[in-house]
């Protein structure tokens, strides 16, 4: 199994789970900081990945994905998620961890550029389009969000800094034509 931890730091722990697989397999470390010491040095903000599409199992970002982009830039969160897409295998999974909508943290610290509730996932999901455009207040980005994703846990923890704990499925191919 391959694994992905992006803006690793230096801190290579496997926080997010299965019970099949505990521990990194064949770990590849990625951060822009050269004093980290990561596989591969590289700023998120630069798309497209340097890997090759199809290439990893999962791919986890724990207290990262709030420092990449700037709120309101959906050009921007569309191109990130599909990046993460297309390096992920087919039922490929992403393991994130982010600021929880009450944490103080969430703007608190000075590098975070962007909020990620658990609501913005749902415009990952092609199926939640059709179900929500035009009956909802659900914007329709299909003209430039092709790829999908399931949602597969999301967990809040208000555990003093309150952080927002989530898995997604690659679904491949998506669910709309790419």
């Amino acid at each position: 199994m391959a694994e992905l931890l992006i803006g690793c730091g230096n801190h290579r722990e496997k926080v997010i789970k299965s019970p099949d697989n505990l521990n990194w397999t064949d770990l590849t470390t990625l951060d822009n900081d050269p004093n980290c010491k990561a596989d591969v040095e590289h700023d998120l903000m630069r798309l497209p990945l340097p890997f090759a599409a199809d290439t990893f199992d999962e791919v986890h970002a724990y207290h990262v994905l709030e420092h990449t982009g700037a709120q309101g830039d959906y050009r921007w969160f569309f191109d990130q998620w599909s990046e993460f897409w297309r390096i992920l295998r087919p039922g490929g999974r992403f393991c994130g961890i982010v600021p929880s909508p009450g944490s103080p943290w969430v703007f608190g610290d000075p590098g975070h550029t962007r909020f990620l509730p658990p609501e913005v996932l749902t415009f990952l999901s092609q199926p939640e389009y059709t179900k929500q455009v035009g009956v909802t207040a659900f914007a329709d980005y299909r003209r430039i969000y092709r790829v999908d994703f399931d949602l597969l846990h999301s967990e809040i923890q208000n555990d003093g800094g309150g952080q927002f704990f989530f898995v997604l499925g690659a679904v491949k191919p998506s669910r709309v034509s790419v």
